[in-house]
């Protein structure tokens, strides 16, 4: 039997992806896995590097909130977990009471939930208040709070909806890596080489020469390989100030020829590289990855080529 451990306690979207992984069985013994709920991102990673859990689950994006950092540091830094498949949720919040509550000061929330959903505060006028997971915030609501959660966690926790779907932006999504030792993971994802799977690589690159144009460098060295960069994110290089990784997202697996040889080039010029993670797509994300942007999208006061000139000179700082 397959454990998976998962940033507990029960009801978090990250319950939930697990569940779902779980059952699909990602073509493994999964399917009737034991789910482990854990108190931390850190130790749901070191379930994984110790070998206490086969597997973990931590959600990496929201496409409302963008990378989850505990996530991201965690994966960046650990030199025995990588991910090997990823789950896609869709994001809703309903907002729970207690029966029999008293009268309502407070709102509960992850710090990512109560982000979702600041119309409801806002309206409510309840004192947001951050917890450690939605689901604790409903594990523990009191009688004067509100708290924000995963529809599972009414009947879950014997909790009254208040309100349903209270988040600001509707069709919201999460991102989840699948996490394995990365001893194991050219075994798990042997079975997909050379089959129809299309793959997306997540890869840290440490710049060892630092300098004007390095990642005018980096990018472009992806494009003359024409591997498309779907995602790129800096992170520090802890207490050396002004030193970042980038975190890159790549269509593509990175035993693929063009991919293969764009890491060559980066190698080549000095750079360290790291594989984060090789996950098989299933489409979820597809559409909005490559999708043109919508001008409603874009940041307010935002400025384009048809922008007049007094305006450019606003928003550029001209």
């Amino acid at each position: 039997m397959t454990r998976v451990g998962y940033l507990g306690p029960e009801g978090t979207f990250t319950h939930q992806a697990a569940a779902e992984w779980a059952r699909a069985g990602a073509g493994t013994q999964a399917a009737t896995g034991e789910l482990v709920a854990l108190p931390t991102v850190t130790d749901v990673f070191a379930g994984v590097a110790s070998g206490a859990q086969e597997r973990g689950v931590v959600a990496i994006e929201n496409t409302v909130e963008g990378y989850v950092v505990p996530s991201l540091d965690a994966i960046v830094g650990s030199p025995d977990v990588v991910a090997v498949d990823e789950v896609v949720l869709d994001v809703s919040f309903d907002a729970f009471v207690r029966d029999g509550r008293g009268e309502l000061v407070e709102v509960s929330a992850h710090p990512h939930g109560l982000a979702q959903c600041q119309g409801f505060v806002a309206r409510t006028g309840l004192r947001a208040v951050p917890a450690a997971s939605n689901a604790a915030a409903c594990r523990d609501v009191t009688d004067r709070q509100v708290a924000l959660g995963p529809a599972i966690c009414g009947p879950l926790y014997g909790l009254q909806t208040y309100e349903r779907a209270v988040e600001d932006f509707h069709g919201a999504r999460t991102r989840f890596l699948v996490l394995a030792p990365r001893s194991v993971a050219p075994s798990v994802l042997s079975p997909a080489r050379g089959t129809a799977v299309t793959w997306r690589t997540m890869l840290a690159v440490t710049p060892v020469v630092t300098g004007p144009g390095v990642l005018a460098r980096i990018t472009r060295t992806f494009g003359e390989r024409a591997v498309n960069m779907s995602s790129l994110i800096t992170r520090p290089l802890k207490a050396v100030e002004g030193t970042y990784v980038f975190v890159v997202t790549l269509d593509g697996a990175p035993w693929a020829p063009t991919v293969r040889d764009a890491l060559g080039d980066l190698l080549r010029a000095g750079d360290s590289l790291k594989t984060l993670g090789v996950m098989p797509t299933r489409g979820e994300l597809d559409e909005s990855v490559h999708a043109d942007v919508d001008a409603a999208h874009v940041p307010v006061a935002g400025v384009d080529a048809s922008s007049s000139a007094t305006v450019l000179e606003r928003g550029l700082l001209w």
